[in-house]
């Protein structure tokens, strides 16, 4: 197969733990072309979506800095000539994310195959996605409106509030029952009650970890990763310093991904990572999930191989 991923800079990828990095190794060890292309590179140009896309040979040099592939000159392609493109931007999820799934939808009309879905990824708010699957979540208020952001805390008095947009755990706040501070993070988040933001119940299993389960093609791989909060912090995510922990699914963990698999699967999402703390489900992400190296390392499951798996049946069930 040719499989064009749509990411971030090639020059940004950290090999090591790259979730992104892995499909790629798993394609081409398997025999499968990999191009790659950003959102600056598309276009609707005439008839047709197409991309100024490169051709990636990996040289499996990967403690070798910039030395892991080589990258062709990049030319101008249709999105069609592809057996699959694979969404993998990281957010924000921005205006300019969301041209990017019209145009990637544009680009399914004319017969390309993407995955995730462009109009399910655009329809799966990471934060707000939970709200459609209540019975599996903490106490959850969305608004802007500062009253009842007090209102919310003053019944629930241990808070976390944090922003629709954000990722790897950047403008989370915690707020205990003294509310020191409440008024300006409600300020601050909302920039003055301009945006709408979410409260949650401070979940205290979050010190054993915020667990990453992993849904391909609707089934869970057999392990999360714990990623657990270091030195004082409230936030597990690795990108804010938690340490990763893979471990076996509980059975609450199972129960979440076997009611959700089927239900995000069938909506064009290949691939999704759900976040739980403790027995909660917190966020549904759907745009690039990620963790697949450090449960492969640690476990020797291999979950780039699961993923390529289902891409490969995927591909052939909708050709």
């Amino acid at each position: 197969m040719k499989i064009a991923f749509l990411a971030d800079p090639l020059e940004s990828f950290k090999i090591a733990k790259d979730s992104t990095f892995a499909m790629m190794r798993e394609a081409q060890r398997r025999g499968h072309v990999i191009y790659a292309f950003e959102q600056k590179d598309m276009a609707q140009e005439g008839s047709q979506v197409v991309a100024n896309v490169s051709c990636i040979h990996l040289t499996g040099e990967e403690n070798a800095g910039s030395d892991w592939a080589r990258i062709d000159t990049a030319q101008a392609m249709p999105l069609t000539d592809f057996d699959a493109v694979i969404l993998r931007k990281d957010p924000p999820f921005d205006m300019e994310y969301i041209y990017t799934t019209y145009l990637l939808e544009q680009a399914e009309r004319q017969g390309a195959r993407v995955f995730n879905k462009p109009s399910a990824v655009r329809d799966h708010n990471e934060k707000l996605a939970i709200l459609q699957f209540a019975k599996f979540t903490a106490p959850t208020l969305v608004t802007r409106d500062e009253q009842r952001l007090r209102a919310f805390h003053a019944e629930h008095r241990d808070v976390i509030f944090k922003p629709l947009d954000g990722m790897g755990g950047s403008g989370i706040f915690r707020i205990t029952q003294e509310g020191m501070n409440l008024g300006s993070v409600i300020e601050a988040l909302t920039v003055n009650g301009q945006c709408t933001i979410m409260a949650q119940r401070f979940i205290p299993e979050i010190e054993l970890g915020d667990k990453r389960i992993l849904l391909i093609g609707g089934q869970a791989v057999p392990y999360s990763l714990a990623r657990i909060p270091q030195g004082g912090e409230v936030r597990g995510n690795l990108a804010a310093g938690g340490k990763g922990v893979a471990q076996a699914l509980s059975p609450r963990d199972r129960e979440i991904a076997q009611a959700l698999g089927p239900i995000l699967a069938a909506r064009g999402l290949l691939l999704v990572g759900l976040d739980s703390i403790g027995p909660y489900l917190t966020e549904v992400n759907v745009t690039s999930p990620t963790c697949f190296q450090e449960i492969t390392q640690q476990t020797g499951f291999d979950v780039a191989a699961m993923m390529i798996d289902a891409l490969e049946v995927a591909v052939q069930t909708e050709s």
